[in-house]
């Protein structure tokens, strides 16, 4: 197997239900037949809809797995049946689908498809947006409705090929109005409730973004792999260069607009973090403002390295496909430009090519220090000047000072050789330093020290002035050169201190996610790529660090210089910590089930030593005294014996019914007959204990797939805990609606309702919230019957009563659905 090419991924990403998802697969999967493919299909949900139904006509169709869960039979993709036909292309419908449990078949689908292309099988899936991980719960909030079955973004992500199946709103709703899509008794409902208007275009936005990320990412991964350095203006990417100055908030805001100005436009911050350049003056706090008011904006900010900033700058907006780069004229004055040269954004508009540089002015503008030195490191044009100075502007005082000869002594012109000669040590460092002090030396002995015009020293102050000179110069020629070598050590150590805050930043904010620091480390250094891996790759272009036991950071590159390397190794630490948290996470989470498990059973042996033993006292009491021949009972106080006993033994057979059904459910072992079941059928038996119910009309109301005594367990329950909490004179209400393929029961009181801190623990066993004692039970109701809920395919959620008081409500699927059909909610997937 480990010879076969992996199959191919295609998806078929669609808003919502009925946008034709299915029907193009199935058009696609004829097409190929037609062409010679060997197409199968492995699973088709076509939802009664006769247009798509008809698309499976000559399509070989691999039959369905047979299968049982709880006492229900459901069918199921055989996914062995269609690798032992192994096909060229399988068709997978129901990309999020949750299997069956039981029969070592996989949780998910999606796992399904993974062994498929892991057997060389190409697959054709759909998929609806709302069933992506990272979108689950942005759909909820906009459509109210739970989906509870995902897939995760990367396995979509790594996919051959994504094609969105779109369709406006409007003409979605007319689909659904015509009967295409839905039942007829269910278009009002779902017209009214998931498919309004706002929820269908919302959605559709939903999924045209996340396709056109997709679509980005594949852009910038086809210029990467053929080398495309050149900007392709596909969409408004704006750049903005952070200095962490004043400005800075300036920038970002006429960045933004510019970016807002084309729909889908990106705002990208980028601060080079270097000993020279944007580096020099750099305030951590106005970064750390400007990153909040970057990210307040809808942008994204990145801190990088680089040896110049300039092309730093343009080589990340390049990598990012930037159209345009937003950079702050300069804070230097006029003099301090003259001095030292073009600056940053004068380079950065040079190297720019396609991209589009905007300069904007600002209140700091030409405001900065009088010698802010460009570059804190020699360049080679100062490499040149240095030595070239040292030759000449000693000349050039010579011949001035020639000129001026008999107006100022042999000290006076001594001191401006020297201060000439630190000039240049500032220009070019300590070589031409010594090479302006030699040349100035010479010319002072031969001009200016007699006998003029020889070199000799006739003079003995002459020779001491020009020894005294030649000290001086050298000396603070190396002081020069020392001062500039520790400021640029410090600039760099700023630099290095910048890039790891800047790390630590980000694992504070939650991006400490081995993905996540695997892109902060690639674009931190400017590389290709970054990987995580067993063994250091032995490639040309690859720098490994160590990044925990065995495991290694391989960067794909450029090569790194050894202060970067250091830097390096501590992004390695963080990926090396981020592995070890991984790992730790992922035993704690196969412990946390067992110290559940110790949990349930302490709570219970405590319960059971308390709750079982009342009524078994009060029953045992009865039967004791029912019993003894000392004491003559009348016939009503035997009477009233026997009703003391029977009570008892009947609470007492409740609650070991409630920990059996609650074990049974922990266990996975509780059998289930679900059938079309109504509400009139269940109600009166549930009801007959609970005194104060008021029922409302449930003729109308749709059977429900359910085990009849299980959901009268539910109800009961529920109506027992309503009745408790429900003060004297009022009265429990059930009453019953029927929506969007589901029936809606509710059991409504008029109690104190819900403590503040007491929803999150309503559920759990053992727990009597707001009651004053311990004689009302094991406070066992809620627990089991949401579970029992549960196993029927159902939920049950709490809701504050207007005017005061608990709403219990629950929900399940109308019985006229397919066996083995998802739940409306969870079959919204559906095309």
């Amino acid at each position: 197997m480990s010879d076969v090419r992996p199959g191919r991924l295609k998806v078929y990403l669609g808003a919502a239900p009925g946008v034709g998802k299915t029907y193009r697969m199935l058009d696609e999967a004829r097409r190929r037949a037609s062409r010679g493919a060997d197409v199968v299909v492995g699973f088709a949900e076509c939802h009664g809809r006769p247009h798509t139904e008809g698309m499976l006509d000559g399509l070989e169709i691999v039959s369905r797995a047979p299968c049982t869960y709880r006492g229900g039979r459901f069918e199921e993709m055989d996914l062995a049946a269609v690798v032992a036909r192994r096909p060229q292309v399988a068709i997978v419908d129901e990309f999020a689908h949750s299997n069956v449990p039981g029969d070592g078949r996989n949780a998910k689908r999606w796992q399904d498809i993974e062994e498929l292309l892991a057997a060389g099988i190409d697959v054709i899936t759909a998929l609806n947006i709302q069933h992506l991980e990272s979108l689950n719960d942005v759909v909820e909030k906009i459509t109210h409705v739970p989906q509870h079955e995902t897939v995760p973004d990367d396995i979509v992500r790594r996919a051959h090929q994504v094609e969105l199946v779109d369709m406006p709103p409007e003409g979605l709703r007319r689909r659904m109005a015509h009967g295409n899509i839905y039942a007829p008794e269910k278009i009002d409902a779902a017209l009214a409730n998931y498919f309004r208007p706002g929820n269908l275009t919302a959605l559709r936005q939903l999924a045209l973004l996340w396709v056109a990320d997709r679509v980005d990412e594949a852009l910038q991964e086809y210029r990467i792999r053929h080398g495309i350095g050149r900007v392709w203006e596909t969409r408004e990417r704006v750049v903005v260069a952070l200095t962490g100055g004043p400005e800075g908030d300036t920038l970002i805001r006429r960045a933004a607009r510019i970016a807002a100005r084309s729909a889908g436009g990106d705002l990208l911050a980028v601060h080079v973090a270097r000993s020279d350049g944007l580096a020099a003056g750099v305030s951590h706090a106005s970064l750390a403002r400007q990153r909040r008011l970057v990210e307040d904006l809808g942008g994204s900010y990145h801190s990088i390295v680089g040896d110049d900033v300039a092309t730093a700058l343009v080589e990340f907006a390049r990598a990012e496909n930037a159209t345009q780069l937003v950079l702050g004229t300069s804070r230097r004055g006029r003099l301090a430009r003259f001095l030292t040269g073009p600056g940053t954004g004068e380079t950065v508009t040079e190297l720019s090519g396609d991209i589009d540089v905007h300069r904007v002015t600002h209140e700091r503008a030409g405001r900065g220090t009088l010698l802010p030195s460009r570059r804190r490191t020699l360049s080679t044009a100062r490499l040149i000047a240095g030595p070239v100075a040292g030759l000449v502007l000693p000349v050039l005082l010579t011949a001035v000072l020639a000129q001026l000869r008999g107006t100022l002594n042999l000290t006076s012109e001594a001191l401006l050789f020297l201060l000439a000669v630190v000039g240049v040590a500032c220009i070019g460092g300590v070589t031409s330093a010594v090479i302006a002090s030699i040349t100035a030396s010479l010319l002072l002995n031969y001009w200016f020290i007699p006998p003029i015009g020889q070199f000799t020293l006739g003079d003995p102050n002459g020779l001491v002035a020009l020894t005294v000179f030649a000290v001086v110069a050298a000396t603070v020629a190396a002081v020069v050169d020392r001062s500039l070598r520790l400021s640029r050590r410090s600039a760099r150590a700023t630099a290095e201190a910048e890039t790891m805050s800047s790390l630590a930043g980000s694992i504070v904010r939650g991006e400490a996610t081995i993905p996540a620091l695997l892109e902060r480390t690639r674009e931190t250094f400017g590389m290709e790529s970054a990987d995580l891996v067993d063994e250091p790759p032995d490639a040309a272009g690859v720098t490994a660090v160590p990044a925990g036991p065995g495991a290694h950071l391989a960067l794909r590159g450029r090569t790194l210089s050894s202060p970067e390397r250091r830097v390096l190794a501590a992004f390695a630490a963080h990926v090396g910590s981020a592995v070890e948290r991984a790992r730790l996470a992922e035993a704690a989470a196969e412990v946390e089930p067992v110290k559940a498990a110790d949990r349930l059973r302490t709570a219970l042996l405590r319960a059971v030593g308390h709750d079982l033993r009342t009524p078994l006292a009060a029953g045992w009491a009865a039967v004791t005294s029912l019993r003894s021949s000392e004491v003559e009972f009348s016939a009503a106080d035997r009477e009233e014996l026997l009703a003391t006993a029977d009570e008892s033994m009947a609470k007492l057979n409740r609650l070991v019914e409630n920990l059996l059904d609650l074990s049974r459910l922990e266990a996975g072992a509780l059998t289930l007959n679900l059938r079309a079941t109504s509400l009139e059928e269940v109600l009166p038996m549930a009801l007959v204990d609970v005194p104060g119910v008021e029922v409302a009309d449930v003729e109308a109301i749709p059977a429900v797939l359910a085990d009849p005594p299980l959901l009268e367990r539910v109800i009961a329950n529920l109506a027992s805990n309503a009745a408790r909490h429900t003060p004297p004179g009022r009265r429990v209400l059930v009453t019953a609606s029927a929506l969007a393929g589901r029936v809606e029961l509710r059991v409504v009181d008029r109690g104190p309702g819900l403590p503040a801190d007491g929803r999150d623990r309503l559920f759990e066993p053992f727990q009597r919230l707001g009651d004053t004692d311990n004689t009302t039970g094991l406070g066992l109701g809620l627990a089991l019957a949401r579970g029992l809920t549960e196993a029927m395919n159902g939920t049950i959620t709490p809701e504050d009563t207007p005017g005061g008081g608990l709403t219990m409500v629950v929900s399940l699927r109308f019985a006229v659905q397919t066996v083995g059909a998802e739940p409306t909610e969870q079959s919204v997937g559906g095309s």
